[in-house]
């Protein structure tokens, strides 16, 4: 019996390498699958439901992209292990997302496709226990190998970071886009990698907690044995504002919730409340994938009737879907319906305009802070 398929609590056989022993997990390749677009407005648009919800968040993504909005895509749960990656690779190719804000997990263990560590197909019906002797950790259904993954790319983290200042105050969007571009010199497989085509392309990554994550675990390491690490959030919120000033229209696709989902919405308040910016009054589209509902009162499942009222989004009712199912059925058919029925756009190298952005933002807001409310 392969281990994957244990159900009992004996101690499974013959140990690490039988657990990864598994079909690898690859980035998702959507050419070929082109129907699915067909099937979105030909059956789940005439449909009921969250079925013909999907179709709604479909249509609004690429509603979003006809307008030459900036988009914004933000990241929760574990999808880069998944194999999603390969989704936002092919939308980041076709100009489809202009930044991103992720959780630092699915960054890091999007690391393990460039170097081609083990990252398998598992089971959730498995002893936890002989995983964990056998030195291999459990994402649900997604085996990963401790020392031969894990590890190894806790080295490969130290190794991209080289060269990069970190004794400067920095923003995580720096911090990724020097890993990105390291990857395509130091890694076998660099177009495998969000974090490596995100550089390629000039995408910038931020990660609203960027201390939760095996990526800012292994920064302790220059920061206790070499220079303080100066990362600063701070920057990231500046940042993130200040792409948003800077954009006639905005929207989002939101992968699940978290910090991320926050962590955009917040743009707004921080220019209309913090900064007193007139330019902005809430972003002009939102789309939601998430498994959350609103009545636990968490962020995640918070609605963007509710972001209205903070000042979030522009309106409660128009230009705002949320979709009630699993991100890992949605995201790649939603996906797909964009690249099928947009035309390609050109990449907006958001990175490349980050300081010059941020210095409009900091002009501006000098001016409308003097001012008397």
């Amino acid at each position: 019996m392969h281990p994957c398929q244990h159900s009992g609590h004996e101690h499974p056989t013959p140990g690490h390498a039988a657990w990864l022993d598994a079909p690898p997990v690859q980035p998702l390749r959507l050419p070929g699958n082109e129907a699915v677009a067909d099937l979105i407005d030909n059956a789940y648009a005439h449909s009921g439901f969250n079925g013909r919800r999907l179709a709604e968040g479909a249509r609004l993504y690429a509603r979003m992209l006809d307008s030459k909005a900036t988009v914004a895509v933000t990241i929760a749960g574990a999808m880069t292990p998944i194999g999603m990656g390969g989704a936002l690779i092919s939308l980041i190719e076709n100009g489809f997302i202009d930044f991103i804000i992720s959780t630092g997990a699915n960054l890091y263990h999007d690391l393990h496709l460039a170097y081609g560590f083990p990252m398998v197909q598992g089971s959730p019906d498995v002893d936890d226990n002989a995983l964990a002797e056998d030195g291999v950790a459990r994402i649900y259904d997604i085996f990963i190998g401790e020392d031969d993954t894990l590890m190894a790319t806790d080295d490969r983290v130290l190794e991209l970071i080289r060269g990069f200042d970190l004794s400067k105050p920095f923003s995580t969007a720096k911090l990724h886009h020097h890993m990105g571009r390291a990857l395509w010199e130091k890694a076998p497989h660099p177009q495998a990698s969000l974090v490596a085509v995100a550089a390629k392309y000039d995408v910038p990554i931020y990660t609203s907690s960027p201390g939760d994550s095996s990526i800012g675990m292994n920064l302790i390491v220059p920061h206790l044995f070499e220079k303080p690490v100066m990362l600063n959030p701070v920057l990231d919120v500046i940042e993130t504002a200040a792409i948003v000033r800077d954009a006639d229209l905005n929207g989002v696709v939101e992968i699940g919730g978290g910090s991320p989902k926050n962590f955009y919405l917040q743009t707004q308040p921080t220019l209309h409340q913090i900064l007193m910016d007139p330019s902005k009054g809430g972003h002009d589209f939102f789309l939601q994938l998430t498994t959350d509902a609103p009545h636990w009162g968490g962020l995640s499942g918070a609605t963007p009737g509710e972001a209205r009222s903070w000042g979030k989004v522009k309106d409660a009712f128009v230009n705002n879907v949320v979709v009630y199912s699993c991100a890992s059925i949605t995201f790649p058919l939603i996906a797909q319906y964009a690249l099928v029925r947009c035309k390609p756009r050109a990449p907006r190298r958001l990175f490349n305009r980050l300081d010059e952005i941020t210095a409009a933002l900091r002009d501006a807001a000098r001016k409308t802070r003097q001012a008397p409310r």
